[in-house]
């Protein structure tokens, strides 16, 4: 038995679907890219789940696909409702294949959940019942019982087409409040007809619908349902009720895939992919007791970031295959890396939010702060060794230079990264003091590691010079020095009451006295933590936000996981707030929108978050140099992990 088999003995044995042997217990579930386009599989999703599939995934679940016109709910969504797109998955499933891998595909109708226009004018949005939907602030319009057959007769026709293509499988979403759990759920299901009241009338949608696939696909293809284990929200469907779903269906299904959390509203959101501040499988403790219920294989999802957590799972028996979605988005080998003995080497995810579904909130492709090859497959799918190895010299050991490293060396370049400090990595050292962020400081393990794999000389505690530049001629030099924290502009201050900096406040180098306000310029998540260490340490204190909303920079879930910490904690916080001055008691703002003045009294810190500015002090120690210059990262403007971790992708990539 080899040693993947020892550690990971249940992760890696087959299981059976239906009539369909999936290789492992891995599953990356569906999630949206962004990547397709004209609602088909394009090149550019191919290459993205094909290298999770040569990186050894078990099971490979394609994001939503469109039943019924009614379904698009994004400009980017996959949709099945017609015969022009069994080509595109067609070849998906065949790419697929080629490594071992199973496909299934989601089928989809978001009901009242719809979150973009296509063309800049509201569209209509249905639901079972005139149910308004908080988050997105939609008042649907009622179904009639024509349109729910339509739909109905939209979901057989899909999996068909989606069977004829040689993908092995659907699964019907009805979880995060889509339009099969609007059904299920008494208080979004208003109905007084047979779709409504009782619980046998209120999921008989859900059984007409797997009835209808089954009539058009047969017996022995096979059919899954995902489903929220509780929505997390104060009308949403429970654990009882989801529990009662899934064994009143699981005679019909040949699997259910749990989740949590809904789209209806921002605390449940949250749920549909947790940020950091969750416990890792946090979900399992319902699987486990939804597995003495059922006899189908059962899937969970939820933080389940690495093999060794995954297997837990599995052992213990809380589930039968382990959704993980952002592993293998973070590191598509990870799989083959658990499998083959390799789990030092994996890059474990972060939850971050940051470039996964970060991304697809603003409307571009999927992508990893610590990998940004994701979702750029096309381009840097396959490392290109390099015909001409340079002698490189890295300045700076953060995210960026250390990615930038790691690349070079491992394209063929004799590459030695300096850093001043005894540490690697930069900013991110700092980002890992906030509370619930601890998991941020993996960005520097794993790029860490990927320098030790890659060959790069790493030299610490040294600042690089003139001379050091002169007695290593290097062929080309990477500055990544980073970033340095910004004085606000204008600030009116004689020296009277004191003033703190996050790196003050995060290394407890000054008493911030019982009274504090916190000036966040850059509506990010550090003035949120510095705002929840100072509440939770028993200051009052005000968080004056330079924008619209705290955290207005985040992807949302982080955000709002974060302001519900804060408001549990009782802290203040203001809007609009443009820091214009201090004296010896008071901190004055002015408000953004109308220019009047915000005074904040009797306040003994003034904490400053005003984001950072370039350091730009190595500019001179360039002076006579004449081979290539690159700057990436902070250096060149302030930014975060993600860009300098992609601009070192970039440069290794051309050098």
């Amino acid at each position: 038995m080899n040693q993947s088999s020892e550690q990971f003995p249940n992760l890696f044995s087959p299981i059976t679907i239906g009539n369909v042997t999936v290789k492992n217990r891995i599953v990356s579930t569906g999630h949206d890219t962004t990547l397709p386009t004209d609602g088909k599989v394009n090149d550019a999703l191919i290459a993205y789940h094909t290298a999770r599939a040569k990186g050894g995934a078990g099971l490979i679940i394609i994001q939503v696909s469109g039943v019924h016109e009614s379904a698009r709910y994004t400009s980017h969504v996959l949709m099945a409702v017609d015969d022009s797109c069994i080509e595109g998955y067609q070849k998906l499933a065949q790419s697929v294949h080629a490594h071992g891998t199973t496909l299934f595909a989601q089928l989809f109708h978001p009901g009242r959940e719809m979150t973009e226009s296509l063309d800049g004018s509201a569209p209509v949005a249905y639901a079972p019942s005139v149910s308004p939907a908080e988050r997105y602030h939609v008042i649907p319009c009622e179904m009639t019982v024509e349109m729910i057959d339509q739909i109905v007769t939209g979901y057989g026709l899909a999996a068909r087409r989606i069977q004829k293509a040689g993908v092995d499988g659907v699964e019907i979403v009805a979880s995060h409040g889509f339009l099969p759990s609007q059904f299920l759920s008494e208080g979004i299901n208003r109905r007084t007809d047979e779709y409504g009241g009782s619980f046998e009338n209120r999921i008989r949608f859900l059984e007409e619908v797997i009835a209808e696939i089954r009539k058009t696909v047969g017996p022995d293809f096979v059919v899954g349902m995902r489903i929220s284990s509780e929505e997390k929200d104060h009308e949403g469907i429970t654990e009882n009720v989801s529990l009662k779903a899934i064994s009143h269906l699981q005679d019909r299904l040949d699997y259910v895939s749990v989740v949590a959390g809904t789209s209806a509203t921002l605390g449940g959101s949250i749920h549909i992919v947790p940020p950091m501040y969750y416990e890792n499988a946090y979900v399992a403790p319902f699987t486990e007791v939804a597995k003495r219920e059922v006899s189908i294989p059962v899937i969970v999802t939820g933080r389940i970031n690495q093999p060794q957590e995954a297997e837990a799972v599995i052992a213990t028996g809380k589930a039968d295959l382990c959704g993980m979605t952002r592993a293998t988005i973070c590191d598509p080998q990870m799989p083959g890396k658990a499998k083959n003995g390799k789990a030092d080497d994996i890059r474990a995810c972060i939850a971050c939010n940051q470039a996964c579904i970060g991304h697809f909130h603003n409307g571009f492709p999927i992508s990893c702060i610590q990998y940004p090859e994701s979702g750029r497959e096309l381009t840097y799918d396959t490392l290109i060794p390099t015909e001409n190895p340079k002698r490189v010299m890295v300045v700076g050991g953060g995210p960026g230079g250390m990615k930038a490293a790691a690349v070079a060396a491992a394209r063929g370049h004799s590459v030695k990264l300096f850093e001043s400090e005894p540490q690697l990595g930069g900013q991110a050292l700092l980002a890992q003091l906030l509370p619930g962020r601890s998991e941020f400081g993996g960005i520097v393990t794993n790029l860490s590691r990927e320098l030790e794999l890659s060959g790069v000389e790493v030299v610490m505690g040294t600042r690089v010079d003139k001379q050091l530049i002169s007695s290593e001629n290097p062929d080309a030099i990477i500055v990544a020095v980073g970033s340095k924290p910004r004085w606000p502009t204008g600030f009116e201050y004689d020296g009277e009451g004191q003033i703190a900096t996050v790196q003050q406040i995060l290394k407890n180098e000054v008493n911030p006295g019982a009274s504090v306000v916190i000036a966040d310029w850059k509506c990010d998540w550090v003035g949120m933590g510095l705002a929840e260490i100072l509440a939770e340490s028993g200051c009052t204190v005000r968080l004056a936000v330079n924008g619209l909303h705290a955290g207005e920079m985040l992807q949302s879930y982080v955000r709002d996981a974060a302001v519900a910490r804060l408001h549990k904690l009782g802290v203040e916080i203001t809007n609009y707030a443009r820091l214009f001055g201090r004296d010896a008691d008071a901190v004055y703002f002015q408000h953004t929108a109308s220019n009047e003045p915000m005074i904040f009294n009797d306040i003994d810190t003034l904490v400053l978050s005003q984001g950072n500015e370039p350091e730009t002090d190595f500019s001179e120690e360039l002076e006579n140099y004449s081979g290539e210059v690159f700057r990436i990262g902070d250096c060149v403007m302030a930014r975060t992990a993600e860009e300098a971790v992609l601009e070192g992708l970039k440069v290794a990539w051309t050098l």
